[in-house]
Order: C-alpha cells, then sequence, then structure tokens
C-alpha cells in the first residue's frame, strides 16, 4: 500500500512538473504583512519576481484576521479570484494543490528551507524564525509545514526589473533549490510602479462576480452609479498623524508619484474632513448627470445618514453592504461609473488599478490640491 502511495506522488507530481515545464522551480511564500490591500501589493510584486527567475508562483492563501480569533483565518486563493487568468502571464499554482501533490515529492520535510534576507528575531539564534509569531506560525502550520534551517539570501533583491539581479537568483539558487520559501513575500509595498500593470491578471472568481453584479442590479437597479471609499477607523485618523514624517505613507504614492513629483501629501488628503467630502462628491454629480446611487464602501462610518441629507434634493440614493465583505465592497467598486477613494489606502489602491485596467475614470480625495473659487456653484 505503502508503494502504491508514493508511486501516486511521484506521478501526480510529474504531470505537475510537465504542466510547468519552462519552470525552474517554485516560488513560496507567507503574505504575511497588513490585510488584504497590502497583501495584494506584495502579490503583483512577487509575481513579477516570480516570472523574473522563471519559477512557478505558488499561489498562497489570503491571510484574514477574524472578530473572536486569536490567529489568523488562511483563505484559498482562487476563493476570491480566477487562476486560469493569471496563467495568461505566468505559471501559477495554488497552495493546497502544490502541497497535496508535489510538495512530497520534491520538497520533503527534510529539506524545507526558509529564505530570508537576514536574521529575524525569534526564539533560534541565527534563523529566519519562519514560524515566530502570528500571522507567520498559523500560515505555514495550515500545510504542516516546519523548516529545518534557513537561509539568509541578502543582498539579493526583488527588483524583478533588473535583469542582471533575477540572472544572479537563477545562478545562486539553481534547480538544486526546487522550493524557494520566502518568510515573507518577495516584493515591495507599494507596489512598484512597474508592476501595476500586472492587476489586470488578477480577477475576480465566479462567485464574486456573480455576487457584485446581483447586487447591483437588486440594489441599484443596474443604473449608473458613484463608488467612494472612505478610510475614517481610529487606527486610521492615529496613522494619518504621521503624514508630515512621512510624505510617501502607505499608497500614496498612487497619487503623489514615488518621488512626490505630482505633489504633496497632506493631511486631508488622507483624512479628508466631512464637508469636503460632500462638496467633491457634488462636483462628480454635476458632470455625471447619469449617477443615479452612491455605493459607500468603509472601514468604520459610511455617512449614509449625512450623505442622504446633503443630497435630499436630489435623486440619488445611497446604499452600502448590510454585512461586512470587503471583497465584495471592491468588487463592486470595480464596476462603478465613477470612482473616489483614498490616496494614502491601498485597499483604494486595489480598486484603482482595477479601474485603470478596464479604462474606467477614477479620483482621490482632495487630491489634487483645488483653488478656492468663491463664486463656483456646489
Amino acid at each position: 500500500m505503502a508503494n502504491i502511495i508514493k508511486l501516486f506522488l511521484i506521478i501526480s507530481a510529474s504531470f505537475w512538473l510537465a504542466y510547468c515545464n519552462n519552470s525552474e522551480g517554485f516560488v513560496v511564500y507567507c503574505p504575511c504583512m497588513g490585510r488584504f490591500g497590502n497583501q495584494a501589493d506584495h502579490f503583483l510584486g512577487a509575481l513579477a519576481f516570480s516570472k523574473g527567475i522563471n519559477r512557478t508562483l505558488v499561489l498562497p492563501p489570503w491571510v484574514e484576521y477574524r472578530y473572536g480569533e486569536v490567529k489568523s483565518i488562511q483563505v484559498p486563493f482562487d476563493v476570491y479570484f480566477n487562476v486560469e487568468y493569471l496563467r495568461q502571464y505566468h505559471d501559477v499554482i495554488t497552495m493546497e494543490t502544490f502541497m497535496n501533490d508535489i510538495a512530497q515529492s520534491i520538497w520533503p520535510p527534510e529539506k524545507r528551507i526558509s529564505f530570508c534576507y537576514t536574521q529575524r528575531i525569534g526564539e533560534i539564534k541565527e534563523s529566519c524564525n519562519a514560524k515566530s509569531g502570528n500571522p507567520f506560525g498559523p500560515f505555514w502550520d495550515t500545510f504542516n509545514i516546519d523548516f529545518v534551517k534557513s537561509e539568509f539570501y541578502g543582498p539579493l533583491n526583488y527588483d524583478a526589473q533588473n535583469k542582471n539581479m533575477m540572472e544572479s537568483w537563477k545562478k545562486k539558487y539553481s534547480k538544486d533549490w526546487p522550493v524557494l520559501a520566502f518568510t515573507g513575500a518577495p516584493a515591495s509595498f507599494p507596489v512598484q510602479v512597474e508592476n501595476v500593470h500586472l492587476q489586470k491578471y488578477l480577477i475576480w472568481s465566479d462567485d464574486i462576480l456573480k455576487k457584485s453584479r446581483s447586487f447591483i442590479k437588486k440594489h441599484m437597479s443596474g443604473a449608473g452609479f458613484l463608488g467612494i471609499h472612505l478610510r475614517n477607523g481610529q487606527d486610521w485618523v492615529k496613522a494619518c498623524q504621521h503624514v508630515k514624517d512621512s510624505p510617501k505613507l502607505f499608497s500614496a504614492p498612487q497619487c503623489v508619484g514615488y518621488k512626490n513629483e505630482k505633489g504633496k501629501l497632506t493631511s486631508s488628503i488622507c483624512l479628508p474632513p466631512k464637508n469636503d467630502i460632500i462638496k467633491q462628491i457634488k462636483r462628480v454629480l454635476k458632470k455625471h448627470k447619469d449617477i443615479k446611487y452612491i455605493f459607500v464602501a468603509s472601514d468604520s462610518n459610511h455617512m449614509k445618514e449625512e450623505l442622504q441629507n446633503a443630497l435630499q434634493y436630489s435623486d440619488v440614493l445611497i446604499v452600502k453592504l448590510e454585512s461586512n465583505n470587503p471583497h465584495l465592497d471592491l468588487a463592486i467598486l470595480g464596476q462603478a461609473n465613477y470612482f473616489i477613494g483614498n490616496c494614502v489606502s491601498s485597499f483604494t489602491a486595489f480598486a484603482k488599478r482595477e479601474r485603470d485596467a478596464k479604462g474606467l475614470p477614477s479620483e482621490f480625495w482632495s487630491f489634487p490640491d483645488r483653488k478656492k473659487n468663491r463664486h463656483e456653484e456646489l
């Protein structure tokens, strides 16, 4: 029986290796920084990096933190996104398939080595300590992965646009290293400007698309709508206090530029006052007469009553999801006739990249600075 199982594993691994016949191995990583928006930025970089070193990218589950849960939850990649579209760009395979069908043959437990730039603080000296803390430990435990030792890859980096760097990776880690398992994502945050276009390969799963279209049809009659993202929770209020010292805070480069060449980051861009939000919405509605609804996505205050009161003399209605579902929020925002988002937020950045890929119009709160015109009618 043991021999039959071993033969099955060999055949299964051979099948997948043949499928990825141009690959020089696999890239595995833990998306262990931040929530979905940050993980999505990192994913695009990891996708570019995997292609740069010609290795199949193992699609990690999305790490989520749910109320009442002590440890992170790992949600399979394909719950939210269609894997087949990614294969138009590069070879990919889900973590579940990789661990079930391939890992035992080419990456047995005694050969599992964690990769990190330099040693990471933890229980073991001179180690990546790949499983120290949450979500690191729960992520690898989901797949019963332990590491026997660590590999420090510094001074190499992840810049997929640097061909010499990619060749250095391939030279140092040849096929003798079938799997490169990174403690964190092999990518930078925010996403490098050269990798932003990869968003076009990240398409929502059929289930998410069906739910988003159903919501639009049911609650907005399939009519034109403005999508807005309001980032205003207490954690965000505190984060925006650091704007003066962080001119490229979080995802701010998406509007102010990666070298602040497009403008200066201000407190009102990070946390726009309610009056400014209402004024900006009115300006958009004045230009887009076909908009009959405003869909609001928010981590805290949706401002539904304030917006409805401010627009009481118009025929525009305010709608939101009944329960928290950030991925459905994003899928709906991606289909809006027009979108206003938060320049500093990686959540907004995801929606903006998707809309750019579709050629749909967007703008940011309080950016660029608008000169006051006392005669302007709002």
